[in-house]
């Protein structure tokens, strides 16, 4: 399909009885989420390289058209310049291309202090030197002089002279709540601008949603009409639904899905709808 949900982890304990059937085994999560969910942000490459072992498992227990999203590994991204860690990217890449036909977008996340000026020529090297025959590449910047002239416009051009995605981080619903009339919730996100760049054939949003769905509303109705016109120029689009009460995310990721449904926008259906009284504990600021 041409749109893909999902949450940002498949293995997430407190899910048992939404995603998971109750006493379902940890080592089957995988196999239930990917029947519910299209694709999965890995997260969990962010902390570990998963050996071939675990790859195998990954294809076992998934179906066909299944996508990993997978972040690269912070001992690359996260140790001041980029360039000095290439061979390991690339050695990365190869490693996590023996998912075939699983693998969806990899993604590079910069961190705060990876600014500009600190590293534009780097981060430039840097992604010209890496393999995208074969593969989707994808960056997502914090630093908020990349949201800003004239380095966005020099970002955005690197980006689409080298078709690399630029991941879209929304995390309005938490930051801007009272527009909906909810509290503010704690959020480790980063607050930074929306940047609706398209610098590639797909796009990678990573939407960071309220606990109390209602208060998604009003930003999900501004994606459906966004994703409406992405489609329409045969853009392939992922969106991995965050929430800070992680027991949240499947139920919002459903709510979207349904948002979706109705606006008329093809996409796979989903299993029976989840129960949708989980309580909720909201901790303000």
């Amino acid at each position: 399909m041409p749109i893909a949900i999902g949450c940002a982890v498949w293995s997430y304990p407190g899910w048992m009885g939404e995603v998971y059937p109750p006493k379902t085994p940890s080592q089957e999560f995988l196999r239930v989420y990917s029947r519910h969910f299209a694709a999965v942000e890995g997260n969990t490459t962010f902390y570990a390289t998963p050996d071939r072992a675990t790859i195998e498992r990954w294809l076992a227990q998934t179906p066909p058209g299944f996508k990993f999203c997978l972040k690269f590994p912070r001992a690359i991204t996260h140790n001041g310049l980029l360039e000095p860690y290439l061979l390991q990217a690339q050695a990365f890449i190869t490693q996590m291309q023996e998912l075939g036909d699983r693998l969806g977008v990899m993604f590079i996340q910069l961190p705060p202090n990876y600014s500009p000026s600190l590293g534009f020529a780097d981060l430039s090297n840097f992604l010209a030197q890496l393999p995208r025959q074969d593969v989707s590449l994808a960056l997502e910047v914090r630093h908020l002089d990349w949201f800003k002239s004239p380095h966005q416009e020099r970002l955005n051009e690197l980006l689409t002279r080298l078709g690399v995605g630029r991941v879209i981080l929304d995390s309005r619903p938490i930051y801007e709540a009272a527009k909906s009339g909810e509290a503010i919730v704690e959020c480790k996100k980063p607050r930074v601008p929306l940047a609706l760049s398209l610098t590639a054939p797909f796009t990678l949003i990573r939407y960071i949603s309220h606990p109390v769905r209602s208060a998604n509303h009003i930003w999900l109705e501004g994606w459906t009409n966004q994703i409406q016109t992405w489609l329409e120029r045969d853009t392939q689009v992922y969106i991995f639904v965050h929430c800070p009460i992680e027991a949240r995310s499947p139920i919002n990721a459903r709510y979207l899905h349904d948002l979706f449904t109705r606006s008329g926008i093809a996409i796979a259906p989903l299993p029976p709808p989840f129960s949708d009284d989980l309580p909720v504990q909201l901790n303000l600021f």
